[in-house]
Protein backbone atom coordinates (compact mmCIF):
# COMPACT_ATOMS: atom_id res chain seq x y z
CA UNK A 1 0.00 0.00 0.00
CA UNK A 2 1.58 3.22 -0.45
CA UNK A 3 1.52 6.01 1.71
CA UNK A 4 -0.74 8.93 0.80
CA UNK A 5 1.16 11.28 3.60
CA UNK A 6 5.15 10.52 2.71
CA UNK A 7 7.22 12.00 5.98
CA UNK A 8 8.46 15.46 5.98
CA UNK A 9 12.10 15.55 4.63
CA UNK A 10 14.09 18.03 7.10
CA UNK A 11 17.59 19.51 7.26
CA UNK A 12 19.08 22.01 9.81
CA UNK A 13 21.64 24.37 8.64
CA UNK A 14 23.11 26.48 11.14
CA UNK A 15 26.39 27.84 12.72
CA UNK A 16 28.26 24.27 14.45
CA UNK A 17 29.56 26.12 17.68
CA UNK A 18 25.49 26.87 19.03
CA UNK A 19 23.98 23.61 17.21
CA UNK A 20 24.20 21.10 19.92
CA UNK A 21 22.84 23.55 22.47
CA UNK A 22 19.64 24.59 20.24
CA UNK A 23 19.56 20.49 19.05
CA UNK A 24 20.53 18.32 21.83
CA UNK A 25 20.22 15.44 21.27
CA UNK A 26 16.69 14.72 22.74
CA UNK A 27 14.96 17.45 20.33
CA UNK A 28 17.11 15.59 17.64
CA UNK A 29 14.97 12.31 18.80
CA UNK A 30 12.04 13.95 18.75
CA UNK A 31 12.25 15.51 15.40
CA UNK A 32 13.27 12.49 13.77
CA UNK A 33 10.11 10.78 15.42
CA UNK A 34 8.43 13.44 13.51
CA UNK A 35 9.99 13.61 10.50
CA UNK A 36 13.40 12.53 8.17
CA UNK A 37 15.91 14.26 9.23
CA UNK A 38 19.20 14.65 6.84
CA UNK A 39 22.44 13.84 7.73
CA UNK A 40 24.61 15.76 8.30
CA UNK A 41 23.48 19.52 9.59
CA UNK A 42 25.06 22.05 7.63
CA UNK A 43 26.54 25.24 8.20
CA UNK A 44 25.63 28.12 5.75
CA UNK A 45 29.23 28.03 4.15
CA UNK A 46 28.72 23.92 2.92
CA UNK A 47 25.26 24.40 2.04
CA UNK A 48 26.42 27.44 -0.20
CA UNK A 49 29.42 24.49 -1.30
CA UNK A 50 26.19 22.44 -1.99
CA UNK A 51 23.97 22.97 -4.55
CA UNK A 52 21.91 20.16 -3.89
CA UNK A 53 21.72 19.85 -0.19
CA UNK A 54 18.05 21.52 -0.47
CA UNK A 55 16.51 19.55 -3.47
CA UNK A 56 14.41 17.26 -1.53
CA UNK A 57 13.95 19.72 1.73
CA UNK A 58 10.53 21.00 2.87
CA UNK A 59 11.40 22.55 5.92
CA UNK A 60 14.20 24.08 6.88
CA UNK A 61 15.80 24.23 10.74
CA UNK A 62 18.08 26.56 11.76
CA UNK A 63 19.62 28.86 14.13
CA UNK A 64 22.30 31.46 14.51
CA UNK A 65 23.93 31.49 11.28
CA UNK A 66 21.51 30.56 9.50
CA UNK A 67 21.64 31.20 5.42
CA UNK A 68 19.85 34.45 4.02
CA UNK A 69 16.61 32.77 2.19
CA UNK A 70 16.64 34.42 -0.98
CA UNK A 71 15.86 33.97 -4.38
CA UNK A 72 19.32 32.15 -4.94
CA UNK A 73 18.56 29.54 -1.91
CA UNK A 74 15.07 28.87 -3.07
CA UNK A 75 16.04 28.32 -6.93
CA UNK A 76 18.28 25.27 -5.37
CA UNK A 77 14.87 24.18 -2.58
CA UNK A 78 11.86 23.70 -4.98
CA UNK A 79 10.34 21.76 -2.23
CA UNK A 80 10.85 24.24 0.37
CA UNK A 81 7.70 24.84 2.32
CA UNK A 82 8.73 26.38 5.74
CA UNK A 83 11.37 27.80 7.71
CA UNK A 84 11.65 27.19 11.90
CA UNK A 85 14.04 29.40 13.08
CA UNK A 86 15.75 28.74 16.46
CA UNK A 87 16.88 32.23 17.40
CA UNK A 88 15.48 35.17 17.92
CA UNK A 89 14.67 37.13 15.20
CA UNK A 90 14.35 36.10 11.53
CA UNK A 91 15.42 39.63 10.56
CA UNK A 92 18.73 39.13 8.99
CA UNK A 93 17.73 36.47 7.07
CA UNK A 94 13.99 36.58 5.26
CA UNK A 95 14.00 38.62 2.19
CA UNK A 96 11.43 39.46 -0.22
CA UNK A 97 11.60 36.26 -1.95
CA UNK A 98 10.66 34.19 1.15
CA UNK A 99 7.27 35.90 1.35
CA UNK A 100 6.91 35.98 -3.00
CA UNK A 101 6.79 31.89 -2.29
CA UNK A 102 5.05 31.89 0.08
CA UNK A 103 7.20 29.73 2.43
CA UNK A 104 6.35 29.77 6.21
CA UNK A 105 8.42 30.98 8.59
CA UNK A 106 8.41 30.40 12.62
CA UNK A 107 10.53 32.49 14.84
CA UNK A 108 11.53 30.84 17.91
CA UNK A 109 11.51 34.59 19.55
CA UNK A 110 9.03 33.57 22.23
CA UNK A 111 11.06 30.68 23.66
CA UNK A 112 14.33 33.98 23.71
CA UNK A 113 11.97 36.24 25.27
CA UNK A 114 12.13 34.15 28.70
CA UNK A 115 15.60 34.71 29.65
CA UNK A 116 15.85 37.88 28.48
CA UNK A 117 13.10 38.96 30.59
CA UNK A 118 14.21 37.37 33.60
CA UNK A 119 17.89 39.10 33.55
CA UNK A 120 16.26 42.05 32.60
CA UNK A 121 13.91 42.07 36.00
CA UNK A 122 16.91 41.07 37.76
CA UNK A 123 18.52 44.11 36.89
CA UNK A 124 15.37 46.38 37.83
CA UNK A 125 15.37 45.11 40.98
CA UNK A 126 19.45 45.36 41.61
CA UNK A 127 18.90 49.13 40.23
CA UNK A 128 16.25 50.21 41.88
CA UNK A 129 17.70 49.28 45.31
CA UNK A 130 20.54 51.31 44.35
CA UNK A 131 23.14 48.73 44.19
CA UNK A 132 24.96 49.35 40.78
CA UNK A 133 25.86 53.04 43.09
CA UNK A 134 26.85 51.75 46.14
CA UNK A 135 28.86 49.44 43.93
CA UNK A 136 31.06 52.61 42.62
CA UNK A 137 30.69 53.92 46.15
CA UNK A 138 32.45 50.72 47.18
CA UNK A 139 35.30 50.23 45.15
CA UNK A 140 36.12 54.35 45.83
CA UNK A 141 35.79 54.65 49.64
CA UNK A 142 36.37 50.99 50.57
CA UNK A 143 34.24 51.47 53.39
CA UNK A 144 30.77 50.01 54.34
CA UNK A 145 29.43 53.86 54.25
CA UNK A 146 29.42 53.21 50.49
CA UNK A 147 25.85 51.15 51.82
CA UNK A 148 24.51 54.73 51.95
CA UNK A 149 24.30 55.04 47.94
CA UNK A 150 21.77 51.59 48.07
CA UNK A 151 17.98 52.00 49.21
CA UNK A 152 14.90 50.18 49.53
CA UNK A 153 12.94 49.25 46.30
CA UNK A 154 9.97 50.33 47.98
CA UNK A 155 8.12 52.82 45.71
CA UNK A 156 10.86 53.23 43.52
CA UNK A 157 9.14 54.28 39.81
CA UNK A 158 10.08 51.43 37.02
CA UNK A 159 9.34 52.43 33.52
CA UNK A 160 9.51 50.23 30.15
CA UNK A 161 9.90 50.97 26.81
CA UNK A 162 7.50 48.99 25.16
CA UNK A 163 5.07 46.47 26.19
CA UNK A 164 6.02 43.73 23.43
CA UNK A 165 6.55 39.98 24.21
CA UNK A 166 9.27 40.37 26.43
CA UNK A 167 8.49 43.98 28.07
CA UNK A 168 4.84 42.40 28.82
CA UNK A 169 6.66 39.77 30.83
CA UNK A 170 9.21 41.91 32.75
CA UNK A 171 5.88 43.36 33.91
CA UNK A 172 4.67 40.08 34.74
CA UNK A 173 7.76 39.20 36.94
CA UNK A 174 7.47 42.91 38.54
CA UNK A 175 3.80 42.90 39.13
CA UNK A 176 2.40 42.62 43.17
CA UNK A 177 6.21 44.16 43.46
CA UNK A 178 6.46 47.33 45.81
CA UNK A 179 7.59 48.36 42.34
CA UNK A 180 5.02 51.50 40.65
CA UNK A 181 5.11 50.19 36.86
CA UNK A 182 5.02 52.49 34.04
CA UNK A 183 5.05 51.91 30.02
CA UNK A 184 5.50 54.23 26.76
CA UNK A 185 4.19 51.94 24.13
CA UNK A 186 1.85 53.63 21.53
CA UNK A 187 0.18 50.60 20.26
CA UNK A 188 0.19 49.02 23.80
CA UNK A 189 -3.84 48.38 24.55
CA UNK A 190 -4.62 49.90 27.75
CA UNK A 191 -7.07 46.97 29.21
CA UNK A 192 -4.24 44.52 29.29
CA UNK A 193 -1.09 46.95 30.55
CA UNK A 194 -4.07 48.02 33.66
CA UNK A 195 -4.37 43.91 34.22
CA UNK A 196 -0.06 43.96 34.34
CA UNK A 197 -0.30 46.54 37.11
CA UNK A 198 1.30 49.38 34.65
CA UNK A 199 0.22 52.73 33.63
CA UNK A 200 0.51 54.10 30.21
CA UNK A 201 2.63 57.22 29.81
CA UNK A 202 4.01 59.41 27.12
CA UNK A 203 7.85 58.89 26.26
CA UNK A 204 8.87 62.13 27.87
CA UNK A 205 6.63 61.15 31.37
CA UNK A 206 8.30 58.20 31.50
CA UNK A 207 11.74 59.51 31.37
CA UNK A 208 10.73 61.99 34.25
CA UNK A 209 9.31 59.89 36.50
CA UNK A 210 11.48 56.90 36.15
CA UNK A 211 13.88 55.70 38.57
CA UNK A 212 14.80 52.97 36.17
CA UNK A 213 13.73 52.84 32.66
CA UNK A 214 14.36 49.40 30.85
CA UNK A 215 14.44 49.16 26.98
CA UNK A 216 12.06 47.12 25.25
CA UNK A 217 11.94 48.45 21.89
CA UNK A 218 12.35 47.27 18.18
CA UNK A 219 15.12 48.64 16.35
CA UNK A 220 13.34 50.51 13.27
CA UNK A 221 14.20 53.72 11.22
CA UNK A 222 11.56 55.61 13.89
CA UNK A 223 13.48 54.33 16.91
CA UNK A 224 16.98 54.30 16.20
CA UNK A 225 18.38 57.03 18.28
CA UNK A 226 15.32 57.72 19.93
CA UNK A 227 16.99 57.95 23.61
CA UNK A 228 18.61 61.30 22.75
CA UNK A 229 20.21 63.80 25.14
CA UNK A 230 16.66 65.64 25.61
CA UNK A 231 15.42 62.37 27.19
CA UNK A 232 18.59 61.48 29.02
CA UNK A 233 19.17 64.79 30.31
CA UNK A 234 15.42 63.84 31.96
CA UNK A 235 16.16 61.18 34.19
CA UNK A 236 15.96 61.82 37.84
CA UNK A 237 18.19 61.90 39.99
CA UNK A 238 19.99 58.79 40.80
CA UNK A 239 18.38 57.09 38.08
CA UNK A 240 19.61 53.97 35.84
CA UNK A 241 19.09 53.25 32.00
CA UNK A 242 19.09 49.46 31.08
CA UNK A 243 19.60 48.05 27.73
CA UNK A 244 18.79 44.47 26.63
CA UNK A 245 16.89 45.37 23.77
CA UNK A 246 19.39 47.05 20.80
CA UNK A 247 22.07 49.18 21.05
CA UNK A 248 20.74 51.37 18.11
CA UNK A 249 17.81 52.64 20.15
CA UNK A 250 20.35 54.85 22.08
CA UNK A 251 22.67 58.06 20.71
CA UNK A 252 25.20 56.38 22.36
CA UNK A 253 26.97 60.01 22.16
CA UNK A 254 24.45 62.08 23.95
CA UNK A 255 24.79 59.26 26.33
CA UNK A 256 28.21 59.50 26.65
CA UNK A 257 28.15 63.28 27.31
CA UNK A 258 25.11 63.49 29.70
CA UNK A 259 26.47 60.45 32.11
CA UNK A 260 30.39 62.24 31.99
CA UNK A 261 28.34 65.49 33.32
CA UNK A 262 25.82 63.54 35.28
CA UNK A 263 27.77 60.94 37.36
CA UNK A 264 24.98 60.13 39.67
CA UNK A 265 23.21 58.35 36.25
CA UNK A 266 23.65 54.96 35.91
CA UNK A 267 23.55 53.07 32.43
CA UNK A 268 23.57 48.80 31.83
CA UNK A 269 24.37 48.05 28.59
CA UNK A 270 24.28 44.43 27.54
CA UNK A 271 23.73 45.75 23.58
CA UNK A 272 25.50 48.48 22.22
CA UNK A 273 25.70 50.20 18.74
CA UNK A 274 29.05 47.91 17.76
CA UNK A 275 29.31 44.98 19.64
CA UNK A 276 31.88 45.13 20.92
CA UNK A 277 32.28 49.13 21.00
CA UNK A 278 35.36 49.99 19.38
CA UNK A 279 38.54 50.29 21.74
CA UNK A 280 38.82 53.72 22.44
CA UNK A 281 34.91 54.11 23.26
CA UNK A 282 34.34 55.85 26.10
CA UNK A 283 31.52 53.09 27.25
CA UNK A 284 34.21 51.18 28.13
CA UNK A 285 35.78 53.67 30.46
CA UNK A 286 33.63 55.54 32.01
CA UNK A 287 32.35 54.57 35.46
CA UNK A 288 28.76 54.84 35.18
CA UNK A 289 28.13 52.38 32.06
CA UNK A 290 28.41 49.23 33.20
CA UNK A 291 28.90 47.11 29.98
CA UNK A 292 27.99 43.32 29.44
CA UNK A 293 28.90 41.05 26.01
CA UNK A 294 25.04 40.46 25.17
CA UNK A 295 24.19 37.85 27.69
CA UNK A 296 20.77 38.82 27.98
CA UNK A 297 19.51 36.39 25.45
CA UNK A 298 19.55 32.19 26.00
CA UNK A 299 22.49 31.14 27.00
CA UNK A 300 23.79 27.82 27.00
CA UNK A 301 21.02 24.86 27.72
CA UNK A 302 18.96 27.53 27.74
CA UNK A 303 19.06 27.26 24.07
CA UNK A 304 17.27 24.04 24.01
CA UNK A 305 13.89 25.85 24.36
CA UNK A 306 14.23 27.54 21.29
CA UNK A 307 15.36 23.92 19.51
CA UNK A 308 11.70 22.70 21.36
CA UNK A 309 9.54 24.94 20.09
CA UNK A 310 10.81 24.37 16.48
CA UNK A 311 10.34 21.03 17.26
CA UNK A 312 7.01 21.48 18.60
CA UNK A 313 5.71 23.66 15.35
CA UNK A 314 7.42 20.53 13.06
CA UNK A 315 4.78 18.47 14.78
CA UNK A 316 2.02 20.45 13.82
CA UNK A 317 3.16 21.17 10.40
CA UNK A 318 3.31 16.84 10.06
CA UNK A 319 -0.27 16.70 11.42
CA UNK A 320 -2.11 19.67 9.49
CA UNK A 321 -2.35 21.97 12.16
CA UNK A 322 -1.76 25.71 12.26
CA UNK A 323 1.41 26.85 13.37
CA UNK A 324 1.39 28.92 17.19
CA UNK A 325 4.35 31.16 16.10
CA UNK A 326 4.39 32.01 12.54
CA UNK A 327 5.59 35.27 11.84
CA UNK A 328 3.30 37.23 9.49
CA UNK A 329 4.61 39.50 6.69
CA UNK A 330 2.92 42.61 8.15
CA UNK A 331 4.28 41.24 11.98
CA UNK A 332 7.52 41.42 10.31
CA UNK A 333 7.99 44.79 9.34
CA UNK A 334 7.43 45.91 12.91
CA UNK A 335 10.51 42.82 13.89
CA UNK A 336 13.66 44.07 15.85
Amino acid sequence: MIDSHPRIQVRIVMEEGRRGDVYPSDVIESIRRIADLAHPSLTAAQLSDDPDALRTCDVLLTGWGAPVIDDHLLARAPRLRAILHAAGSVKNIVTEATWERDIAVVSAAAANAEPVAEITAAQIVLAARGVPASRRAYRDVRSLSAAKAARGATGQVVGLLALGEIGQRVAERLRGSSLTLLAHDPFADAAEASKLGVELVSLEDLFDRSDVTSLHAPLLPATTGMINRGLLERMPYGATLINTARGGLIDEEALVEVLRGRSDLTALLDVTVEEPPTADSALWTLENIELTPHVAGSMGTDRSAMGRLVASELARIAEGRPLQHRVTREAFNRLA
